[in-house]
């Protein structure tokens, strides 16, 4: 497993060569509980974090979308878990699950973004992750910390981009404002 700082890029490629074929985006994160005595009272509640995957071609198109309205991208190579509205639990509270021998090869790039649905900030937020898992060996493979303070609403966490046969991951982390991708655009163009 690798563990990405933000800008870093990790191949998918396999010491045994190729790449995987069915990979799995998790996304976990936890309610940031209040300091000292007076965190009994502040803090906690439930947040709705929603994690989409965008699908661009190459000519940085969108032509496909993957999120919380839409489980399942229009040729059915990539499959929402479904919308956690709490974060509550451990391990990843949604997974985007995609079939890498699927996806159109007009498909040049996939964003993965995360955002908070109700408009809370990420000074609210403790634990966020996003990883990367073959979802045939049920090997992380990358791993990348979503967790800072600040008064940001979303992130645009990383992207995978083909190289040749196989995929490269970026983690990104840029923090933008936006309750759904729809908002969050501007962010999103930017990394392509």
């Amino acid at each position: 497993m690798v563990s990405l700082q933000k800008g870093q890029t990790v191949s998918l490629e396999k010491s045994g060569g190729g790449c995987p074929i069915r990979i799995a985006m998790g996304l976990g994160w936890d309610v940031r509980k209040g300091k000292g005595l007076l965190g009994l009272f502040s803090g906690g509640g439930d947040i709705d974090l929603d994690a989409s995957c965008l699908l661009f071609d190459g000519n940085r198109r969108m032509v496909d979308e993957i999120w919380f309205r839409q489980l399942s991208s229009k040729d059915g190579s990539i499959v929402h878990s479904g919308d956690n509205r709490t974060g509550a639990g451990d391990g990843d509270d949604e997974t985007i699950n995609v079939d890498l021998s699927r996806v159109p090869s007009s498909v040049q790039t996939l964003v993965f973004t995360v955002n908070s649905f109700q408009g809370d900030t990420f000074e609210r937020i403790a634990n966020a992750y996003c990883r990367l898992v073959d979802l045939t060996t049920g090997r992380e493979m990358a791993r990348y910390d979503l967790t800072g303070e600040g008064s940001h609403t979303g992130q645009v966490m990383a992207k995978l981009t083909r190289n040749g046969q196989g995929w490269d991951m970026k983690a990104l982390g840029e923090r933008t404002m936006g309750r759904t991708f729809h908002e969050m655009s501007s962010a999103i163009n930017a990394v392509l």
